[in-house]
């Protein structure tokens, strides 16, 4: 597996990173710990170095299977995790946003034990919250990383003046935002940013929540534990309307000997050096077909083909995140 660095923040990881929140929520049942344990080494083994967990995935239980998942590896993986949201700790319910100073040095402590780790590698602001001055948040994250607690700092679906206002107090490593051939808003504003400043960009959802994998129809359904069955772009309607992507991918996919998920994948790498996607399964058949996107070179012709044809396909529905506009 080759290998990026995350802009100027030396932080360097495998050019496909993996998301492990699936593996305790979202997506309907979870599978057995032992065998996402085993999925978790198994990508380790093929040389992924770079994981993505949340306090809020779970909640809690996320990082506790990726804190026990790779702890015999350690001295091999870069973790990030997340801060940003009130949680009732016996309850599990989410109570809103919160990144107030107090309770981010309260939760590094609750996410370093969960994860069974002395430092955070990668700590993201999970959501802007506008109640807090974000030179408040990366003050107090530069406070964490002066104390030993965190090496490098990130946001999660932040605005480009958010961006710059955290980086002026403590540089920024990376930004989390959705992103993907079905939803390209860093385009406009916070890929130019994160160039300029020398900041490295992680999408998250690269495969559009499966969409873009070609084995999500307008005839599924949804288990009600699985977001999608909330989701404005997962209605049967726009599924069917949004089809035509998966059509394109499947047309380079084809021609490449390759699959529409593997296409979808290459296409986020080609765009910069410092992309690291992070797709997320809890399939080992999953996992090596998306490692092997990192193999395939789409040349400028492949990928003026996909931006004339994309340009003329209008995605249906609102993005799921709750959240339409960065902050």
């Amino acid at each position: 597996m080759r290998t990026r660095k995350l802009g100027n923040s030396g932080l360097e990881v495998s050019a496909l990173g993996f998301g492990c929140m699936g593996m305790s929520t979202n997506y309907g049942p979870t599978d057995d710990k032992q065998k996402m344990i085993g999925v978790l080494r198994a990508a380790v083994d093929r040389g992924v170095t770079f994981f993505d967990t949340a306090e809020v995935y779970g909640p809690f239980t996320n990082e506790e299977l990726v804190g026990k998942a790779l702890a015999p590896v350690r001295d091999r993986v870069v973790i990030a995790t997340k801060f940003g949201f009130d949680i009732d700790p016996q309850t599990k319910e989410r109570r809103g946003l919160n990144s107030r100073p107090e309770h981010i040095r309260q939760v590094v402590e609750e996410s370093l034990k969960r994860l069974n780790m002395e430092v955070i590698d990668l700590y993201y602001q999970h959501r802007v919250d506008p109640s807090v001055p974000i030179e408040d948040v990366a003050g107090t994250v530069r406070d964490l990383i002066a104390a030993g607690k965190v090496t490098h700092f990130g946001l999660s679906e932040a605005s480009a003046e958010t961006i710059r206002r955290a980086h002026a107090v403590q540089p920024v490593a990376a930004v989390q935002s959705e992103y993907s051939l079905w939803a390209r808003d860093p385009e406009p504003e916070i890929l130019p940013t994160c160039e300029e400043l020398g900041i490295g960009f992680v999408p998250w959802s690269p495969l559009g929540q499966g969409f873009l994998t070609g084995k999500v129809n307008a005839d599924m359904t949804f288990a009600s534990s699985d977001v999608r069955s909330r989701f404005p772009r997962f209605t049967p309607e726009a599924r069917k309307a949004n089809q035509p992507l998966v059509e394109l991918l499947q047309r380079i996919a084809e021609r490449k000997k390759a699959t529409p998920a593997q296409i979808a994948l290459a296409w986020l790498l080609a765009q910069k050096t410092w992309i690291v996607p992070i797709p997320g399964t809890r399939k080992l058949e999953r996992l090596d077909e998306n490692l092997a996107s990192a193999d395939i070179q789409l040349t400028s012709g492949d990928l003026d083909e996909i931006e004339d044809a994309a340009s003329s396909i209008q995605v249906h529905g609102a993005r799921g995140t709750g959240q339409e506009r960065y902050v």
